[in-house]
């Protein structure tokens, strides 16, 4: 989940619908889908890559149907997330449209209207989403033949929602563990400073073994493993040092 603090000063976003009582935005030109179409190249360069005998045009239409499957189930893990938010009564501020994805928006972090088992309910709501998806995610793979497209699509099915279901989970701010974890504290009698004071504590931990991973998916030459546990073992790294803060990531 993306969450983005606003500040009082910021500039509104256009407004182009609603879903789940809550405005979907965009800034200027930040509705055009550059994520999809570099989904799209990339995918059909992992299709290539898999299964080599396949000419040009066969691995852009492998991307055409995969790349939907992955951008997909992340757009529906953050409207998992906006239903979540309306179906307790606390719905996010905006779910702002950048360069075709979608991005959580909350205008007060620490809400004190919001109670910690909401905020919890609020973060839960992706991840349950992926994982209720991954069953049905599994049985097509099985009910596929190898070496097929439609086995393809269901690898990335089945890796994305394990992923999103799963990953999403580590205590980070931003993703959904950090607030998971910081308002259980909460709810156990923690100020909300002194929980995010775990939560950076936390991020030492995890950023070392997140590390280790990186290092350890490197050496078995499983790359992606290897860069993306790298990514997020910086970032957990630059939480827990005090470089990076909440409202600057990215995601």
């Amino acid at each position: 989940m993306n969450t983005v603090p606003i500040s009082p000063g910021h500039r509104d976003h256009q407004v182009i619908g609603s879903i789940f009582n809550t405005p979907v935005t965009v800034d200027g030109y930040s509705w055009i889908p550059i994520t999809q179409g570099i989904g799209w190249v990339l995918m059909s360069w992992v299709a290539g890559k898999r299964r080599t005998h396949l000419n040009p045009v066969e691995r852009t239409y492998v991307g055409a149907i995969t790349m939907p499957i992955l951008l997909g189930s992340e757009w529906c893990h953050n409207l998992a997330h906006v239903y979540a938010a309306n179906a307790i009564g606390k719905p996010m501020d905006e779910l702002r449209i950048i360069w075709g994805m979608p991005r959580c928006v909350y205008k007060n972090l620490n809400d004190p209207d919001v109670t910690p088992r909401q905020h919890i309910i609020r973060s839960l709501g992706g991840p349950l989403f992926n994982l209720l998806l991954l069953p049905f995610a599994i049985l097509a793979r099985a009910l596929s033949k190898s070496g097929t497209t439609a086995r393809e699509a269901a690898n990335v099915a089945v890796g994305t929602n394990m992923f999103l279901s799963t990953v999403s989970l580590l205590p980070i701010p931003g993703i959904d563990g950090g607030p998971i974890l910081k308002w259980s504290l909460v709810e156990r009698g923690h100020e909300p400073t002194k929980a995010d004071e775990v939560v950076q504590k936390a991020n030492g931990v995890l950023g070392v073994f997140l590390a280790f991973i990186s290092g350890l998916g490197f050496k078995k030459r499983r790359r992606f493993l290897g860069l993306l546990s790298g990514l997020l073992a910086i970032v957990s790294l630059g939480i827990f040092a005090g470089w990076i803060k909440e409202e600057e990531l990215p995601f």
